[in-house]
């Protein structure tokens, strides 16, 4: 996924100038959450004629970007889209949804075609063969205690041949699969890990998994991030809810449509520090006076893990903490925060490099909001080592934007594509697609700019990124490119 280039940058726009646009143009809307709602200029009347405020609000522009979304159509754009869409109503012309490419139509067409296959032939879990193989693969996913009727609530099913769960998505629209997640479980020494695929591809699978069995009086939801929690919160607490589709780390604008009818939503990510620290980033996205969150900790671990110790869900659901919060706060509004840190002072230091021990003694681990200063001379291998170090925490799930001012971006990925390989891929071209398949799927985003750059177009650029895709890390190779030679007096 390439941001967009320096030549031609998204003209940002502010919410006021939303407002005041839609006004001049006699657009009636109401203001959300995340986004404004307004009738929708691809559905019923298409003349000239203003558009009625007794139509049903569908389309949702959202408030940071401007970008828009009807949910009855699923027309999207930009903010530019929407305005020449609006220009075309004025003088007759029925509006027409900004197209995909052709390629993008043909390989989702793909995509719902090949997951319709799989879906044909996995079973439901409760229709196997032998109790047996139905109890052994419940243990195996730990989740002996999710009963039969919760997996058939949410057409949860098991495909034999790759020894996955098959997780649906269904449209809101007509209830048509649009897409599907496998789950499958690897042993790794004595630890088990959870390899997830979908179709299509993850940067295309936008599924709020549960959203089509939610009703439309249902005020409240419970935002988890993985599937086994959402069924495990219906089971134990009756409440409605819903997963992420790429768990704690990201939460796709696209979908912020779909949640603003909710008064409530109270996020339970996961059971660790990342998890949390996702959680608030995300509450910040979804409006912070109508979000609350779960703590994360040994009483409250993730959904399933509660479920399977018998923990009360609901008295755990009724504890969170309010993610809003007041200019002053007293120690007792803390207390919570702190013995959250204290319980968990391995995670408070941040994800840990695999492949660098002695990195971690120094800097304990990548954490948020600190920077680090790589320094050496021309050649000595800082771009090298920190595309490795970049990489370390790519692969453990840590959003990360490149900023490669130096050498291009095709350079910088045959450089990171090799270290992820761990192989010279020039003398086995035929291993390339499986291996750029997998490094694809990584929360790796790079900067088109290149050379000596305006420092507020760099910062808007990654502003930007931390909101479509809540990048956590930034890298910027190198500082001395970056700013040019005419600087050099100034304090870089």
């Amino acid at each position: 996924d390439v941001l967009p280039s320096p030549d031609r940058p998204a003209p940002s726009v502010s919410i006021t100038e939303i407002r005041q646009y839609l006004r001049a143009q006699d657009i009636p809307f109401h203001d959300g959450y995340s986004c404004l709602h307004t009738p929708s200029l691809f559905t019923g009347d298409r003349g000239d004629q203003p558009l009625s405020a007794s139509a049903p609000f569908t389309l949702f522009i959202d408030k940071t970007t401007g970008s828009f979304l009807c949910t009855a159509t699923l027309a999207e754009g930009t903010w530019q889209d929407f305005q020449a869409n609006v220009e075309m109503r004025h003088r007759g012309i029925t509006p027409i949804p900004p197209a995909s490419s052709e390629e993008m139509e043909h390989e989702m067409r793909q995509a719902r075609e090949d997951a319709r296959c799989i879906w044909e032939r996995a079973l439901p879990l409760w229709e196997l063969l032998d109790e047996k193989e139905t109890k052994e693969t419940k243990a195996l996913f730990g989740i002996s205690q999710v009963s039969n009727a919760t997996l058939k609530r949410f057409g949860v099913r098991y495909l034999r041949t790759a020894r996955s769960l098959v997780f649906p998505w269904f449209s809101p629209q007509d209830a048509t699969l649009k897409g599907l997640k496998l789950v499958r479980v690897e042993k790794k020494g004595g630890t088990l890990t959870y390899v997830e695929e979908t179709l299509p591809r993850f940067d295309s699978y936008l599924n709020l998994f549960g959203l089509s069995l939610i009703g439309r009086r249902d005020a409240e939801l419970v935002l988890t991030g993985w599937e086994l929690d959402a069924l495990a919160l219906h089971q134990a607490a009756g409440v409605a809810s819903v997963a992420l589709p790429r768990g704690a780390s990201c939460l796709p604008p696209t979908l912020l449509p779909y949640l603003e009818r909710f008064k409530r939503i109270t996020l339970w990510l996961g059971e660790d520090l990342r998890s949390w620290e996702a959680a608030k980033l995300f509450a910040r996205k979804l409006s912070l006076k109508r979000c609350s969150l779960v703590r994360p900790g040994s009483l409250q671990p993730r959904p399933l893990e509660a479920l399977n110790q018998g923990l009360n869900v609901t008295k755990i659901l009724r504890s969170a903490l309010l993610a809003s919060h007041k200019s002053i706060v007293s120690f007792r509004q803390l207390r919570e925060e702190v013995f959250g840190e204290l319980v968990n002072t391995e995670q408070v230091s941040g994800v840990k490099w695999a492949r660098f021990p002695e990195l971690n003694k120094l800097l304990k681990g990548h954490r948020r909001g600190e920077l680090t200063i790589f320094t050496g001379p021309t050649g000595s291998g800082k771009t090298t080592f920190i595309s490795e170090y970049a990489l370390d925490l790519c692969m453990q799930g840590v959003s990360t934007l490149w900023g490669s001012f130096e050498i291009n971006n095709v350079r910088l990925a045959k450089i990171m594509l090799t270290q992820f390989a761990g192989r010279r891929l020039e003398d086995q071209l035929e291993l390339y697609d499986e291996w750029a398949d997998r490094f694809e799927e990584l929360p790796l985003y790079f900067m088109t700019f290149h050379g000596q750059q305006n420092i507020k177009t760099v910062i808007d650029t990654m502003q930007h990124a931390v909101y479509m895709y809540d990048i956590t890390h930034v890298v910027v190779d190198n500082l001395q490119f970056m700013m040019g030679h005419e600087h050099i007096s100034v304090d870089r």
